[in-house]
């Protein structure tokens, strides 16, 4: 934003008086005198004492009045030397106000020049995203980078564009079929041939090979994105202690206070670790991986405005050990097709799992849900964990399936009186050490009975 230039105070002038104040009075007070002094000298029938009484006083008013005309005299030369002092306080004041203004004036004749400077090389890396070329796609991310890096104030905005270059449409590569030296030697000579037919025929490259420069792209694309969201992840990153970040100064690599808009994108190794944002939003992303074992990671996250998920799906790992979630999390209706760590997160108000799928193991363990934790209709096909889970507040497991081993043990209960709604089936116990446990109705009814 422009310089302001700090206020210049103006002297505080006095309003000079109207001379007519003092001349007025002297000039009475002059006539008044001559007025006498011609009456005396007009005067007749003087005697000789009485012609020098009056002399003498002829004399006296004369004096007098030299000493009216020599105070009238220093009265006018201290108002003009008055005058001359206010007059050059005031061109003191108005040559500072000037060199304020014009100092202000080159501040922000050179704010504004480096704001073009950044609007052109914005728009020169956000057109290089548009470009048919994967190096220079690459170059204009570099380029967005190192500006938000050395523009503060713009970084919002440069990360809303990587977000929107990630939710463009876009369709991972397959993977690479098994290597068969043999039929890969074949499979290159029959494509030459073809290339080499085509050429000399004057016709158009065969399908295969159209399709072939397809893959290319997506590969190339692939690199493009996996480049964007190492640069989100690098720079979201924040690797102080939790309870030390007020304390200690963050790395000058890291965006503080961005927000994520994510929705519908689709992701490869999404890695987010030890990320730091506000809001989050994640509806309906793609969560895909390309290495086996790697997946997802949003371990160490914090999401300290609201974290949305719903519908996304997560084909692979998802890592969101150690994640806090200052405020509501949404993750409804996502599916975990592998498995779901959420081991020792923290959901700080409600969490919300109502119908979501959990096709692998899904681990609660150590989880702590400061306000209500809704798993309404939610399905667990595999193991599920929920090992020394604290309960804060009321629990929702109503209409739930639990079609695998699924273990509810040593859970803190901050309320048990609560009206808690456990799956079908199973009911609470509390233990003697204060903690509590789910187990089923079969179950608990067995164990009274024998």
């Amino acid at each position: 934003m422009p310089v302001v230039a700090a206020e210049v105070v103006p002297p505080q002038l006095r309003t000079p008086r109207p001379a007519a104040w003092w001349i007025v009075p002297v000039t009475l007070l002059v006539g008044g005198v001559v007025g006498g002094v011609a009456w005396l000298l007009l005067g007749a029938g003087w005697s000789v004492a009485e012609a020098t009484a009056r002399q003498g006083a002829i004399q006296t008013a004369l004096a007098a009045g030299a000493g009216v005309g020599a105070a009238v005299t220093l009265m006018l030369a201290f108002r003009r030397q008055r005058h001359q002092e206010h007059a050059a306080h005031v061109n003191a004041y108005l040559a500072e106000r000037n060199a304020a203004l014009a100092e202000q004036v080159a501040e922000n004749t050179k704010h504004d020049a480096t704001e073009r400077r950044v609007t052109d090389l914005y728009t020169k890396a956000a057109e290089q995203l548009g470009h048919d070329k994967a190096a220079v796609r690459l170059a204009g991310l570099y380029a967005l980078e190192r500006l938000a890096q050395d523009n503060p104030g713009h970084r919002q905005t440069i990360v809303n564009v990587i977000c929107a270059y990630l939710r463009m449409p876009y369709t991972p590569p397959e993977p690479a079929p098994t290597y068969n030296s043999e039929r890969d030697r074949k499979a290159a000579l029959r494509a030459a041939r073809r290339r080499y037919q085509a050429a000399r025929a004057g016709i158009p490259v065969p399908a295969e090979l159209g399709a072939a420069q397809e893959a290319d792209d997506r590969e190339e694309e692939l690199q493009v994105r996996l480049t964007a969201q190492r640069i989100l992840g690098l720079h979201l990153c924040d690797d102080r202690p939790a309870d030390q970040r007020c304390a200690l100064p963050a790395a000058p690599a890291f965006w503080e206070g961005m927000n994520l808009d994510l929705a519908g994108a689709t992701l490869i190794d999404f890695d987010l670790s030890n990320g730091h944002v506000v809001d989050a939003r994640f509806e309906g992303a793609n969560f895909r991986e390309c290495t086996d074992f790697r997946g997802t990671s949003f371990i160490g996250a914090t999401f300290t405005g609201s974290a949305r998920f719903a519908k996304a799906t997560f084909r692979g790992i998802a890592w969101l050990d150690k994640v806090t979630f200052a405020k509501d999390a949404d993750f409804e209706w996502v599916t975990f097709y592998d498995h779901a760590g959420f081991d020792k997160a923290v959901f700080a108000e409600v969490a919300r799992f109502g119908k979501a799928t959990f096709s692998g193991e899904a681990g609660f363990r150590m989880t702590i849900f400061g306000g209500m934790a809704r798993f309404e209709e939610a399905t667990f096909i595999e193991d599920a964990w929920f090992f020394r889970v604290t309960f804060t507040k009321r629990v929702w497991f109503s209409k739930a399936t639990l079609a695998g081993n699924t273990w509810f043990s040593r859970m803190v209960m901050v309320d048990p009186a609560e009206a808690h709604v456990w799956p079908d089936g199973w009911q609470l116990e509390m233990t003697p050490d204060g903690t509590g446990r789910l187990v089923r109705e079969a179950d608990s009814a067995l164990t009274k009975g024998t």
